[in-house]
């Protein structure tokens, strides 16, 4: 499947520091290396293309993208990949309650969420791999993992062909003879996973499991619902099975698993459990998640149905840079909620900013020399070292903005295309673009 196109990102006199960031499942700082000096991998979950993008999907994507940058700036080679969810039981409710075909939802859903991290000035990834083309792969998995015993089959009454099985994942026979143990990515204790397990699509009462935290790899097809032929027999995949097979099959060496903390348990958890059955090797060398995000009080999620939507703001015509700039202004591990105040404030640090590239004033044009400030060109060595400083530190955005403030005010009236080049390449966030540019809205 198709990805987005790439923004251009400037290269920096030198190389910054090896980024540090928060390992969910040691509960510290360690450096985001892989096995493979100079080379690293991550994997981060991506939509299920319903209701794309809210600022909690933005949050979490310019996340991993200020990693990305960061490593990059290192001198790391970066493979990152992404996964579509487009065939999952909450899409499906979704285009049964509006009538709208799944697989059309499903695509207009992602064609957006594609627009929305183009104008945020994402990263592409390597490999954007929608769940449905890896159905083959995901049954030759389960497959797998029933021959090898980490998988059983259990009667699925409901299912449309008599005597159907669905097929699941046995957690305390892989923690008996997998590196991975159940709880060691999340350290969350049996009563939090059960609960979690319950609210996040788990299914702890199923009659027939053997433990009420074994996860579906394989459901057996149901009326009305998608289905493939497949060696496991008629249906489609589970969710943690899918996010495993695609990790595997595009990254020799998963330097880090990312997406939101309610990820962490059991989507999480589940997937390394899977690859490590599969490999007989720990999944990934770190686990990182982004904080959530709410609004009016509450978290921002589709059922609640209080999404603020990144193609919606665009619409008013707010410039996606200071989007960008107020989902940076808050430290990526953090819970925090998005207000108008958030907003206001991102334009007018952009706005503050924009003379440094000879821009004044909200729509006054591009480039240098559109409107220059009167001060002259000043070095920003300086900043550039304190900006990498603060991101190679847990990604500690807000503190890069604090700083690039500082120096700003610092250098009243200077243009800076040293200090235009450091916002650009680390924070993404270009200050000599055209606000009223628009990436084309791709139809197909």
């Amino acid at each position: 499947m198709r990805s987005w196109s790439s923004p251009s990102v400037p290269e920096l006199p030198g190389t910054g520091p090896v980024p540090r960031i928060h390992d969910t499942a040691s509960q510290g700082l360690a450096n985001a290396v892989g096995h493979e000096e100079g080379r690293v991998g991550v994997y981060v979950c991506g939509i299920t293309p319903y209701d794309a993008t809210h600022m909690g999907h933005a949050a979490t994507y310019v996340a991993f993208d200020t990693l990305q940058r960061a490593w990059r700036d290192a001198g790391f080679e970066v493979r990152y990949v992404q996964n579509v969810t487009d065939v999952d039981d909450p899409l499906i409710e979704r285009a049964d309650a509006t009538g709208v075909e799944w697989r059309e939802l499903a695509e207009e859903q992602t064609n957006l969420f594609r627009w929305d991290m183009e104008s945020l000035g994402v990263l592409p990834p390597d490999e954007f791999i929608a769940v449905t083309e890896v159905i083959d792969e995901v049954a030759a998995a389960v497959d797998t993992l029933l021959e090898t015993g980490f998988a059983y089959r259990v009667a699925a009454p409901n299912a449309v062909e008599d005597g159907a099985t669905d097929v699941y994942f046995d957690v305390q026979r892989a923690g008996e003879q997998t590196p991975w143990t159940l709880g060691e990515e999340s350290n969350y204790d049996l009563p939090t996973m059960l609960s979690l397990f319950a609210e996040r699509g788990g299914d702890p009462d199923r009659e027939g499991k053997r433990d009420p935290l074994d996860p579906l790899l394989w459901l057996s097809a149901r009326e009305g619902e998608p289905a493939w032929d497949t060696t496991v027999g008629r249906g489609r995949p589970g969710w943690h099975i899918e996010c495993a097979v695609i990790a595997l099959q595009h990254l020799d060496d998963v330097t880090v698993q990312g997406g939101g903390s309610d990820l962490i348990f059991p989507h999480h958890e589940m997937s390394a459990g899977h690859a490590s059955a599969l490999t007989g090797q720990d999944f990934a060398c770190l686990y990182s998640h982004a904080g959530m995000v709410a609004y009016e009080g509450e978290k921002m999620s589709k059922s609640l149905g209080n999404l603020v939507l990144v193609s919606k703001l665009r619409a008013k015509g707010i410039d996606p840079r200071a989007i960008r700039l107020a989902l940076l202004a808050n430290h990526y591990r953090s819970d925090w909620e998005w207000t108008a105040d958030t907003l206001s404030t991102a334009e007018e640090r952009l706005q503050r900013w924009l003379p440094l590239a000879g821009v004044v004033g909200a729509g006054a044009g591009a480039g240098a020399g559109a409107g220059a400030g009167t001060g002259e060109p000043v070095s920003a060595a300086d900043l550039r070292d304190r900006v990498r400083e603060h991101l190679a530190n847990d990604l500690d955005a807000p503190a890069a903005l604090a700083a690039i403030d500082d120096w700003v005010d610092g250098n009243p009236g200077a243009t800076s295309p040293e200090a235009v080049a450091v916002i650009h390449a680390l924070l993404g966030v270009d200050l000599t673009a055209d606000p009223d540019a628009r990436p084309p809205h791709h139809h197909s």
